[in-house]
This record gives C-alpha cells, sequence and structure tokens, in this order.
C-alpha cells in the first residue's frame, strides 16, 4: 500500500498463511529477527521509535495454527518473553487457543494452559474481553504495560473471515522519521554568477528554428548546469 512498509513472513511448507505488518512510511522502525534459529513459527516483530523520552515500542503478529506442536508452541513462547522484557510491547494474533478463560486464567488442554502461564509469566494483560469468532475469543491483543492500548473495537468480518476485526489505538506516540530528500539552499546560493551564466548564452542563436518542446529541453539543460555550479543542496 502506498504510504506504508510491509512486513511478511509467508508459512514455511505449503502455498498460504503466514502473517503480515503495514506500517506507516512515516515512522522510523526496524524488524527484529527473534528466534530466527528456533523451530520455525508464523511470527514476526518490530520496533517502533518512540517519541523523545516515550521509549520504542514492539509490535509483534503471531498465527498459532491449531494443530501447531509444543516445540513449535515453546519457540514462540520463548520470543513472547523476549519481546516482553521491552518498555512497551503490542501483540496481535490468532492463538487458537478456543478453551481458555483469561480472566479466570484456566484452560481445558494442556497446550492451553501453557499459552496462559506463558502470558502471566511476563505479566501480559489481555485487552479484549469480547468474542471475535463465534463464541471463542481467539484473537489477542496482548500488552505488557497497562494503559499503553485503548479504544478497542471489534468492526465486524472482512471478506469471507468469520473472524472479527479487531481496531484498536496505541495510546504512545511515535517517532516520525526525518525527510531525507535533497533540496536547494537558497540562502547560500550565488545568484549573481546565475545570472551572469544565463546572461552569456546566446538564447537567439541556441534556440533558432527549434520548436517549443525542443526549446525547453535546451533552456532547462542550460538552467540546471548553472544551477548545479551556483546553488547548493542540502538534506
Amino acid at each position: 500500500m502506498e504510504g506504508y512498509r510491509l512486513f511478511r513472513k509467508d508459512r514455511q511448507g505449503r502455498r498460504g498463511g503466514g502473517v503480515t505488518l503495514y506500517t506507516d512510511d512515516q515512522l522510523e522502525y526496524m524488524e527484529l529477527h527473534l528466534g530466527m534459529d528456533e523451530e520455525p513459527t508464523e511470527s514476526l516483530w518490530v520496533r517502533i521509535k518512540g517519541s523523545t523520552g516515550a521509549g520504542d515500542i514492539i509490535a509483534g503478529v503471531c498465527y498459532r495454527p491449531p494443530d501447531q506442536g509444543d516445540r513449535a508452541d515453546e519457540a514462540l513462547y520463548r520470543q513472547i518473553g523476549a519481546a516482553s522484557r521491552s518498555q512497551a510491547l503490542v501483540l496481535m494474533g490468532d492463538s487458537n487457543h478456543p478453551n481458555t478463560c483469561s480472566r479466570d486464567n484456566t484452560a481445558e488442554h494442556m497446550q492451553s494452559r501453557n499459552f496462559l502461564e506463558c502470558v502471566s509469566d511476563n505479566f501480559l494483560l489481555q485487552v479484549i474481553e469480547e468474542p471475535t469468532r463465534r463464541s471463542a475469543m481467539l484473537d489477542l491483543v496482548p500488552t505488557n504495560k497497562e494503559g499503553l492500548v485503548g479504544n478497542v473495537k471489534l468492526k465486524g468480518s472482512l471478506g469471507c473471515s468469520d473472524h472479527e476485526m479487531v481496531e484498536f489505538r496505541i495510546l504512545r506516540a511515535a517517532r516520525r522519521a526525518h525527510s531525507k530528500l535533497t533540496t536547494l539552499a537558497f540562502r547560500r546560493a550565488d545568484f549573481g554568477l546565475f545570472r551572469d551564466l544565463l546572461g552569456r548564452i546566446p538564447w537567439d542563436k541556441a534556440l533558432e528554428g527549434r520548436g517549443a518542446q525542443d526549446s525547453w529541453l535546451i533552456f532547462k539543460g542550460h538552467l540546471l548546469q548553472a544551477q548545479e555550479r551556483c546553488i547548493p543542496t542540502k538534506k
């Protein structure tokens, strides 16, 4: 999408699946490679620079397939543990643990209990309180800082998905990226030399017999040559 940077991690072994995250081009960010040497997981992590004095924010996106094995679960939980040691973490994703109750911290299955232990051990707060797929709360937004996430809303399904879209705000200012465009430093320009260089050109002879397009290209070429000599640039 125009104006955004795409981060993606595709599912290994077959077509389709995986996770993706778009970040605004105006923010400063860096992808983190957590757990690269471990069992592959469908997860990605991006550090977003906070404004001065606010600290950085780590945004994580993960998908846990319903048939994911214990080794991949453990690898994912180690990534969550590493990310949660940051000052501010916002994790988004589908846990596929339908038989859990984060409010009471109870679960029917061992894998789900391991997930709740990961949430508890890393002092994560669950900000979604309503079911996101029929009667199950599968899509989660845990954070390690109270008050970091707010204005949580369920927005209906997208296309043929049977999951609710989740909209929320991160209540902390992010640092805006500085423009790296090169511009002309007119305050340091030598306009006397600029006028002199253009004044030396015999325009009548240079443009004689030329059409509008050719005349424009000739004029533009001389103008840019004089500009390069007389007007410095800055970023």
